[in-house]
């Protein structure tokens, strides 16, 4: 029978993210597995574990002794969520590289949407929560730090805070991430990379399924507005270049 799918139909890479996410794992990899392989997606599942203590990095192994499809990365110490997603995007081995949060909040069943929409052309597919589940300050907070990062770094994305992306993985790996924050910039830094069309699809959004948050709004918002600057810095000084014949 022949493939039907649009979009790309290649090797995909999850990579994700965790940190002291022991009651939402057993979830997620589930819902992964239900979303993907009735869509006939040829997939493995990076999971970088980024120094947990609640028990996060056990269960991962066990289940990747379990489950081949999965793999697991841990990091020595809780170093960031830079440092979690440079480590996975080096490890990760497909062409395409889907990010998402291991909170359950990005629901895995929107990921073969972008990867239909991921077609020849396209570099990026950034996925924008059309009916964001949370409270009204945190919608606020949202729409303000959106704005001003679009505003500084003269981006277009709808919804930057939005961690379920699909990428090229050439882009992903010409991009500096030893510095903390830049993941907040994907986007950005992956046009300066080379990037060129990027498309955005509305995707579900729903509660933390289990565990509590890790942010709040000061102890993010000022060094967010740092690394803002700092990757604006960077736009202004990158180098391009091309060897003639």
């Amino acid at each position: 029978m022949s493939d039907t799918r649009k979009g790309y139909r290649g090797f995909v890479s999850l990579v994700i993210p965790v940190y002291d996410e022991i009651d939402c794992l057993p979830g997620l990899v589930e819902e992964i597995h239900a979303a993907l392989d009735p869509a006939g997606i040829d997939y493995e599942v990076v999971l970088v574990d980024d120094g947990s203590t609640d028990g996060s990095g056990e269960w991962l192994d066990e289940a990747a002794g379990r489950d081949g499809r999965l793999r697991v990365l841990h990091l020595v110490k809780n170093t960031g969520q830079t440092a979690a997603f440079a480590a996975g995007f080096a490890a990760a081995r497909g062409d395409v590289i889907v990010t998402l949060d291991a909170d359950g909040q990005n629901p895995p069943g929107e990921i073969p949407r972008l990867l239909e929409a991921m077609e020849e052309e396209v570099d990026l597919v950034a996925g924008w929560r059309k009916n964001r589940r949370d409270s009204l300050w945190r919608l606020v907070q949202s729409r303000i730090a959106n704005g001003i990062r679009n505003w500084i770094s003269r981006e277009t994305i709808r919804d930057t805070g939005c961690s379920l992306k699909a990428f090229r993985a050439r882009y992903l790996r010409e991009i500096p991430l030893r510095f903390d924050g830049m993941h907040r910039f994907l986007p950005t830094l992956c046009r300066m990379a080379g990037a060129r069309t990027v498309v955005e699809v509305p995707v579900d959004h729903r509660p933390r399924q289990g565990g509590r948050s890790k942010y709040g709004m000061w102890n993010r918002a000022f060094r967010a507005f740092a690394d803002l600057l700092a990757v604006r810095w960077m736009q202004k000084r990158w180098l391009r270049w091309e060897v003639r014949g």
